[in-house]
C-alpha cells in the first residue's frame, strides 16, 4: 500500500495559529460528549463538531438504547444475543464490558434529564427488536430517541467545566511527531488551527457517505478513518458494513430511515403483490437479524424484477402508531402516505460500520495519545453483525472509558512546528470534486454493497486506486476535497478488506463464497495489511 500524505498543506501550515487543550475530542455524538463529560473537569477539553453540536448520526438514531433494566432479562442473555448476532467475531471482554456496564450508563443518563418513554405505570418502556430474546430497548419520544440522547449529554456537557465546544469545525489532520500524537490541524470560520493537546480522541461517526444509498447524514465522510490511517493506526473489519433493511425510498426524496423498532411492534414486509415474503427466507420472518432481512429484500427484488419492497402498518392501532412512531408519521405525510391506510415503500440503505479504528477495552489506539470511540472504533463488540440498539449503548460505555483513559495520557513538550508533508504533485482545481464523489458512492454500491462476489471486488479495488494515484497527490485547500480524500482512503480499505475475506459471514456477503469458512472463524482482518492478500 502506498503511503498516505498529510492534508496539511504548506499554506495551512505556514498560517495555523496554535491552541492549548489538554484532550481534544473530535466529534460530538454519543461517544465524543459522553468522553467529554467523563473527564469531568479534571482537564481541559475542547470538542469540535463539523456541523452543530446536534447533527450526527446519535441525532438521527430513532430506534433505541439496549439495556438490562428488567427483572425478566439479564446481563448473560444480553451477552448471548450479541455474541450470536456478530457471527464469532465478538471479542467477549468487550461484549462483557457493554453489556454490564450499560445499565449504570442509562441510569446516568435518565439522572442527567434523559426523558425515555415510560408504561401506564411509570416504568421505562422497554420494546423488542430483531435479535434480542428479551424486551430491553429503551425508547424516547417514540421514535426520537437519538434526539433525547443527544441532547441531554450536550446539556450535560455544558454544564461539565472545563468543557469547551467548537461547532463548524473540520479536523484536517492529526499531528503525529515522533509516533506519539500531540494533536491536530483543526479549520474554523475560514482560520487553521494547531490545537496542541496530550490526548486527542476521534468520534466522529461512520462513513455512510461513501456509498450511493445511506441513512447517515452529510457529515459522515470517514474522516476519522482516513485520519487514524495515515497516523499510521490500523483498521479492522472495515469489510463488514452493516445495510438497514427499511429506509423511506420515494424518488427524488432522502432516504429516511425506518427503525427496527416498527417490525419489532408488528409491522410486515410485502412485496409488490401484497405478499408477505420474510416467512419464506427465515423462521424469525421480520425479526430475522439485520443482514438476514436487508439480503432477503435483494433477493426478492432481483427475483421479482421490483425497485423496492412495502412495510405495513395498516392491521395494527393507528392511535399506537402516532404515538409510538410520531416522526415516521410526519414523514410518511410530507409524501402524501397515511401509514394507517398506505403501504410505505423501503429499500436497503447502508447504515453503520462495524469495523473501524483498532482499539483496546479503554479506547486507545496503537498510537501513543490516540484514542477512539463510538462507530469510528473497532471496540470487538460487534463482531460481523451489530445487534441492534447496541450502537447508542456502546457509544455511552465507551465513549466514558475513553474520556477516563486520555486524562492518564502523560504531559509531553509542546511543539510548536507542524511535521512536513510530502511534496504533493497537482492543485485540486484540475479535479471535478461531485462527480469523483458521485463515482465512488455508485461503485461501492455496485460492487461492494450487500452481495458482493471476487470480480465485482476486484473492479472496485482496481478503479479505486487507480483513482487514488492522483486523487491523493492533489493539494487540497477546501473541505470537500479533504472529504473526497477521506472517502476514497476509506472506501479502499473496505473494498480491500471485503475481497480478501474469502468467505461470507453475516453483513458479510459473496455469492462466490456463500458460506463461512472454518479457515476464517474468530479471525479478524486488519489494515493495511502486512502481506498482500491473494484472491
Amino acid at each position: 500500500m502506498r503511503q498516505l500524505t498529510s492534508l496539511v498543506s504548506d499554506r495551512v501550515r505556514d498560517a495555523s495559529e496554535i491552541l492549548d487543550t489538554d484532550v481534544l475530542v473530535i466529534g460530538g455524538g454519543v461517544a465524543g460528549f459522553s468522553a467529554a463529560i467523563a473527564i469531568g473537569g479534571a482537564a481541559r477539553v475542547l470538542v469540535v463538531t463539523k456541523d452543530t453540536a446536534l447533527s450526527s448520526n446519535t441525532w438521527a438514531a430513532q430506534g433505541g438504547v439496549a439495556a438490562v433494566l428488567s427483572d425478566e432479562d439479564s446481563v448473560a442473555s444480553h451477552r448471548d444475543d450479541t455474541l450470536a448476532a456478530g457471527g464469532g467475531l465478538c471479542e467477549e471482554d468487550a461484549v462483557r464490558v457493554v453489556v454490564s456496564e450499560g445499565p449504570d450508563r442509562v441510569r446516568e443518563l435518565v439522572e442527567w434529564g434523559g426523558a425515555f418513554d415510560r408504561d401506564d405505570q411509570n416504568r421505562l418502556a422497554l420494546t423488542l427488536e430483531g435479535g434480542h430474546s428479551h424486551r430491553r430497548i429503551l425508547h424516547a419520544r417514540g421514535d426520537q430517541t437519538g434526539m433525547e440522547v443527544q441532547e441531554t449529554l450536550l446539556e450535560a456537557a455544558r454544564r461539565t467545566p472545563r468543557v469547551e465546544l467548537w461547532e463548524h469545525g473540520f479536523a484536517v489532520d492529526l499531528v503525529v511527531i515522533d509516533g506519539r500524537c500531540r494533536g491536530a490541524v483543526v479549520e474554523r470560520e475560514g482560520r487553521h488551527y494547531h490545537v496542541r493537546a496530550r490526548a486527542v480522541i476521534l468520534a466522529t461517526g461512520g462513513a455512510g457517505q461513501i456509498y450511493r444509498e445511506t441513512t447517515n447524514p452529510p457529515i459522515a465522510t470517514a474522516d476519522s478513518f482516513a485520519m487514524a490511517l495515515r497516523a499510521g493506526a490500523r483498521l479492522r473489519d472495515m469489510e463488514f458494513v452493516q445495510f438497514h433493511p427499511t429506509t423511506l425510498y420515494i424518488a427524488g426524496s432522502a432516504r429516511h430511515l425506518i427503525t427496527e423498532a416498527v417490525r419489532g411492534e408488528g409491522g410486515l414486509l410485502r412485496d409488490m403483490r401484497g405478499e408477505r415474503f420474510m416467512v419464506n427466507y427465515h423462521p424469525d420472518a421480520e425479526l430475522a437479524p439485520r443482514d438476514v432481512v436487508a439480503r432477503s429484500i435483494v433477493q426478492h427484488m432481483r427475483a421479482s424484477g421490483d425497485g423496492h419492497v412495502f412495510i405495513d402498518l395498516t392491521h395494527l392501532d393507528a392511535d399506537f402508531v402516532r404515538g409510538r412512531f410520531p416522526k415516521l408519521v410526519r414523514m410518511c405525510g410530507l409524501y402524501d402516505l397515511d401509514v394507517s391506510r398506505d403501504l410505505i415503500p423501503v429499500h436497503p440503505s447502508v447504515h453503520y460500520m462495524m469495523g473501524g479504528v483498532l482499539v483496546d477495552l479503554d479506547g486507545r489506539t496503537e498510537i501513543p495519545g490516540l484514542l477512539a470511540c463510538g462507530e469510528v472504533a473497532s471496540t470487538g463488540l460487534h463482531g460481523a453483525n451489530r445487534l441492534a440498539s447496541n450502537s447508542l449503548l456502546e457509544g455511552l460505555v465507551f465513549g466514558r472509558r475513553a474520556g477516563r483513559a486520555a486524562i492518564e495520557e502523560p504531559e509531553t513538550p509542546r511543539v510548536d512546528e507542524l511535521p512536513a508533508a510530502a511534496e504533493l504533485a497537482r492543485d485540486e482545481r484540475v479535479l471535478n470534486i461531485p462527480d469523483m464523489f458521485n463515482s465512488i458512492k455508485s461503485l461501492m454500491w455496485k460492487n461492494v454493497g450487500i452481495v458482493r462476489d471476487r470480480k465485482g471486488l476486484t473492479v472496485a479495488v482496481q478503479r479505486l486506486e487507480g483513482w487514488s494515484q492522483y486523487v491523493l497527490r492533489c493539494r487540497f485547500d477546501t473541505k470537500g476535497g479533504r472529504e473526497l480524500v477521506n472517502v476514497l482512503t476509506t472506501a479502499t480499505a473496505i473494498a480491500r478488506s471485503a475481497l480478501a475475506r474469502r468467505e461470507s459471514r453475516f453483513a458479510h456477503f459473496r455469492t462466490d463464497h456463500p458460506v463461512p469458512e472454518s479457515a476464517w472463524a474468530g479471525r479478524h482482518t486488519t489494515y493495511p495489511f502486512e502481506e498482500t492478500p491473494h484472491e
